[in-house]
């Protein structure tokens, strides 16, 4: 059993909730502090004229993740939310038609049958690879430290690296099966967000598509916030001390162990802590220089991920034609990626994505009303201003009104824009990267920031910075990853 300590968990996003939460059952003292005046870090709540938002985080994937945090507290996601499976999973609007992506696997088969004849066979094939790496990643790979390679020289783990594929692009593996342009890009869709065009993207990714159709888009009823709520929850049944409003202004070092933390509310001990605010900001501005393990140049020449612009729209009236979850596929998607990724710019016509959550759940708005949650991925660092958020928001009401023949402009209530500057004001952001570094094969596993400082003996990180990567079930793990490695080393 590891000696009891006192650790501060710096913020209260899915790593850091599953941290503190880890943590307090090893028999730890644990105290969360966030910025922000509410829990959540990116996945907060905004609620306003009735209508009720999540900020970030709306796809609900990979299920068992999340159900492996409760079942290891003695829980269930049951006794804090209701899960349901949306069906159709979401709504792809391309330029001339739209499709809706059935749950159902065998219905799925068929629309790909019926665009491109044959090409279910190629589906099943494509997935039946995608699970083994899915089930191999789950199981061998993402619940590592990955502080070393060494951590992978085990001859079952090196032969699966084979078949997980990491050496090919998961396009060239899409090109070679399926001939439809808009099959080519449903496929693809999953990795846009990681960081890289699907053409610099590991094949290893294939398993978010065996995540997507196998394992189901769900919804916790109520929004993403409840399952912010049930790991707050079990953090407090564990004896977690959660204190909002605290921002951490440096970390106290002496002989390269951590001594506690300088907050705008004054100094607090700890024998260890774990940073799950962003990585970037933990190094570069609560370190000595002395104490960092990489450089400023280092992160400049990291791959990130994008940037996005988010729109919370409460209107005063139903939008038909729009499910829970809408993406607009209506442009050029190569286009959109170079102008995220190769030559940054603010792009001409871009990919948007829409979430409808009062399309399924009545809770989350007045009656008779909608929420929309509207988001453009976008390159980071960018400059901007309101003109160009404005422009952005006719763009996208513009377009939704042309798919589905309503009028938008008129009946807005609500509107509040979140945009890469309020990343970098509201999280500290790195460059205003709203999902992290991007997953390229170099930037993969052991080649991530490290989840130990090498220079300070009771320094840990966790969340989308480090290993395993972006995402909200890749966070809950992270912070599950952290807290073991802490509490392992510092028995």
């Amino acid at each position: 059993m590891a000696s009891k300590k006192k650790v501060i968990v710096i913020g209260s996003g899915f790593a850091g909730l599953s941290s503190a939460a880890y943590l307090a059952k090893d028999g730890h003292e644990v105290t969360l502090i966030e910025k922000n005046s509410t829990l959540g870090g990116r996945a907060r709540q905004f609620e306003e004229k009735g209508f009720v938002f999540d900020m970030g985080p709306s796809w609900y994937w990979m299920p068992e993740v999340f159900e492996r945090f409760f079942n290891n507290f003695g829980k269930k996601a049951s006794d804090y939310y209701h899960l349901e499976r949306l069906d159709p999973s979401y709504r792809v609007f391309f330029e001339d038609e739209k499709w809706d992506i059935p749950a159902d696997f065998e219905a799925l088969k068929k629309l790909f049958d019926k665009v491109e004849p044959g090409s279910s066979k190629e589906l099943e094939s494509f997935l039946k690879e995608a699970k083994y790496k899915y089930e191999t990643g789950m199981h061998d790979f993402v619940y590592r430290p990955s502080l070393s390679i060494t951590e992978f020289l085990d001859v079952r783990i090196l032969g699966a690296l084979f078949k997980m594929q990491l050496f090919s692009s998961i396009s060239s593996e899409i090109k070679k099966r399926f001939k439809n342009p808009k099959l080519r890009q449903l496929m693809e869709f999953p990795v846009l967000f990681l960081g890289a065009k699907p053409e610099e993207t590991p094949a290893l990714y294939s398993m978010l598509n065996y995540a997507d159709i196998q394992l189901g888009t769900w919804y916790p009823k109520g929004g993403m916030f409840k399952v912010i709520e049930g790991m707050v929850a079990v953090g407090k049944a564990q004896g977690v001390k959660f204190l909002t409003s605290v921002e951490a202004k440096s970390i106290e070092v002496n002989n390269g162990i951590t001594k506690g933390i300088h907050t705008n509310q004054g100094f607090m001990e700890a024998d260890a802590v774990v940073a799950a605010a962003d990585y970037n900001f933990v190094e570069q501005r609560l370190l000595s220089p002395e104490y960092r393990m990489y450089s400023d140049d280092y992160w400049q020449k990291r791959k990130l991920a994008p940037s996005c612009l988010l729109y919370y729209i409460g209107l005063n009236k139903k939008l038909e034609g729009m499910l829970h979850h809408t993406l607009f596929f209506d442009a050029d998607f190569g286009q959109h990626a170079i102008e995220i990724y190769d030559r940054p710019d603010w792009p001409k016509n871009p990919l948007f994505y829409v979430s409808t959550t009062s399309a399924s759940d009545p809770s989350v708005a007045p009656a008779g009303k909608d929420n929309l949650f509207l988001l453009i991925p976008t390159a980071v660092g960018l400059k901007e201003d309101d003109s160009i958020k404005q422009h952005y928001l006719t763009v996208m009401l513009d377009r939704i009104e042309k798919h589905t023949g309503q009028r938008l402009h008129e009946s807005i209530e609500v509107c509040k824009i979140f945009s890469g500057q309020d990343f970098v004001n509201d999280y500290n952001s790195f460059r205003g990267n709203a999902y992290g570094l991007a997953n390229t094969l170099f930037q993969t596993a052991f080649l991530k920031p490290r989840m130990k400082n090498k220079k300070i003996k009771n320094l840990y990180f966790a969340g989308q910075l480090t290993v395993p990567g972006p995402g909200v079930p890749p966070c809950i793990i992270s912070g599950e990853v952290a807290a073991h490695l802490l509490t392992k080393e510092m028995k």
